[in-house]
């Protein structure tokens, strides 16, 4: 089976932790700025190192002093914002194991997630969220104190712990080693009871400093800055917070994507990190904002220009003389304002979570912006796999990362070895066991190994489905080209069983307006949209479109358009934006049979 190592490109001491990394980055230069706070009236004022660790050690004398002991687990409840960070080094260096809950959890997953761990204490960032703990208290008897950031959490913290002398927080952040508990962190849960994976200091400390001799170039200029917005309760940018301890990268959060643009606009950074979903939303409002006739024309030849010219780059000889004079007048016309939209600093963009797709992998890099997909899971600290800025295949995500190895068996599906492995899952020694052998972790997902090393993820193993004529089928592939459409939110393919492909598509609310007004239609709700026999039309051609990258048997043949979205407040969707399959199968159990009622294909 065809097997590939990257070489790890650091030595580390076993007696290191995360606590470690940030006294080395004091050390280094306590003036640096670690981060930049967000203002109430837009603007962002720098933290130095200094204080940084100044406030998390304050902050970490009051969890010592409310009686947080060494290995006690800490809940942290909230979206993405400075004190999340704050309270999660504060949790590491008072010797505590931080768990982050999605602020959007129900009172159901935060009892789950609370129990299994066993959290004393929590940190939540409204009162909305303490009465959502507070509704499943009585089932808590471990859980103490719950303090909430919006009314002064840090604050109180501080102030308690006022006597705790400076010597107990250094003797508490010395106690942790490489193969101490750093965080337990619940997986989303698309299928079944979220799981606990326990991640070590070890394994952040291995991949975050393998991840800046990496990617250098990404993450550790001297003016690299990044701007969070995923998450932090997801590995992804938790990966990213810790990074930024040994890179030196400056640090922003911001908590509501609605406010997305002007933030990135006023904190410029030089990275972001997203999932393929943003950067889907991103090309299709700037298409929808170039409005209709001339300027539609233009936007349209300005993306073919940036594609061709990105798939040049990879052609003997690269890109011609005239197509490089097309590139820079659509630079000046249209990619440039594309790159402001991201700020005007941005250089690059890692892409995880999903597969990206080539078309936008090349839409991307053609204006300016490398997107580098990358791979990686919970259960191996985020990243396992990257493109490098030096060497950049788009459609796939990349070589192992630097100390990883990556195995593909018989079977297609992907293995992965290397120090940033998650050690097990919590209270569940079956599941462990049948994740993990001989120091192979088994992902459950397929993909293939180029000659160079560069993986490509194919699908699932849970996902395959396998239609009445025996065909085998991974639904990623016609799902992610068919999201490409600009009406599109989501999709899920069927067929198992059945004697062709399907899937259940749906419209995407924001986008739905101007897209009607750009065709001429008038204003519609996304229930009559579903029926429209233009937006079928349109929706049918993407489906031809989508078609072209399987074979027949592999096709869809006919497609559903639900009068509703997918989305987390309606519980078909994770926090991380991947859709329960599961539970949509099931609920539109009755959906999917009509689509095999009648079998004359309508796409």
């Amino acid at each position: 089976m065809p097997e590939f190592t990257t070489p790890s490109s650091v030595t580390t001491d076993p007696t290191w932790s995360i606590t470690t990394l940030l006294a080395q980055r004091l050390a280094r230069d306590p003036q640096d700025v670690f981060a930049e706070r967000h203002q109430d009236d837009g603007s962002w004022s720098p933290v130095t190192v200094q204080e940084f660790v100044d406030q998390v050690r304050a902050v970490a004398k009051g969890l010592v002093a409310g009686g947080v002991e060494p290995g006690d687990r800490v809940g942290i409840m909230s979206r993405t914002r400075y004190e999340w960070t704050l309270i999660d080094f504060a949790v590491w260096e008072a010797g505590a194991v931080g768990v982050p809950i999605y602020e959007t959890s129900s009172a159901e997953q935060v009892r789950w997630i609370a129990a299994d761990a066993g959290i004393r204490l929590a940190v939540v960032e409204t009162p909305t969220h303490a009465a959502t703990v507070a509704a499943v208290r009585d089932d808590l008897p471990g859980l103490g104190e719950v303090l909430v950031l919006d009314e002064g959490a840090v604050a109180t913290l501080v102030q308690r712990g006022a006597d705790v002398p400076d010597e107990e927080i250094a003797r508490r952040s010395a106690l942790a080693g490489m193969d101490d508990l750093a965080t337990v962190i619940y997986t989303s849960g698309t299928t079944g009871r979220p799981k606990g994976v326990e991640l070590t200091h070890g394994n952040f400390v291995a991949l975050t400093l393998n991840g800046v001799e990496g990617l250098r170039e990404v993450c550790a200029k001297p003016y690299s800055r990044t701007l969070l917005f995923m998450p932090l309760a997801h590995v992804f940018a938790r990966f990213i917070q810790v990074l930024s301890v040994p890179s030196g990268a400056v640090l922003g959060h911001t908590p509501d994507t609605r406010n997305l643009l002007p933030d990135l606009a006023a904190f410029r950074p030089t990275f972001i990190l997203a999932v393929p979903r943003v950067f889907e939303k991103v090309y299709n409002s700037a298409g929808q904002k170039a409005g209709s006739g001339v300027s539609l024309r233009v936007f349209r030849w300005a993306t073919k220009v940036a594609i061709t010219y990105s798939r040049a780059l990879d052609t003997p000889g690269g890109p011609s003389a005239a197509l490089k004079a097309q590139h820079r007048l659509a630079d000046r016309l249209v990619h440039a304002k594309l790159r402001q939209a991201l700020g005007g600093a941005c250089e690059f963009a890692v892409s995880g979570g999903a597969p990206l797709g080539e078309r936008l992998g090349h839409f991307y890099r053609g204006i300016g912006v490398r997107v580098l997909e990358g791979y990686g899971l919970t259960e191996t600290t985020a990243p396992t796999a990257v493109n490098r800025p030096g060497l950049t295949k788009v459609g796939t995500v990349g070589p192992a990362f630097p100390g990883t190895s990556l195995r593909v068996d018989d079977a297609g599906e992907i293995f992965i070895k290397g120090p940033h492995i998650f050690r097990g899952y919590r209270h569940d020694a079956e599941a462990t066991a049948a994740a993990l052998s001989d120091g192979w972790f088994r992902t459950g997902d397929l993909g293939v190994l180029d000659a160079d090393g560069y993986l490509r993820i194919t699908g699932r193993t849970k996902e395959i489905i396998v239609t009445a004529g025996g065909k085998n089928v991974a639904p990623a592939v016609l799902e992610d080209r068919l999201r490409g459409h600009p009406l599109v939110s989501q999709v899920v393919v069927v067929g198992d069983q059945r004697p062709f492909i399907g899937a259940l598509v749906t419209l995407d609310a924001e986008m739905l307006p101007g897209w009607l007004s750009n065709h001429g239609l008038p204003a519609m709700d996304v229930a009559t949209a579903a029926v429209h026999p233009a937006v079928r039309d349109s929706l049918d051609a993407a489906v031809a479109r989508t078609n072209e990258a399987v074979s027949r048997a592999e096709s869809i043949r006919k497609i559903h358009v639900l009068p509703t979205d997918f989305t987390e407040a309606n519980g078909y969707l994770t926090p991380s934006l991947k859709v329960k399959r599961a539970l949509v199968l099931r609920d539109f159990a009755a959906t999917i049979e009509e689509l095999y009622t009648d079998t004359r294909a309508e796409a």
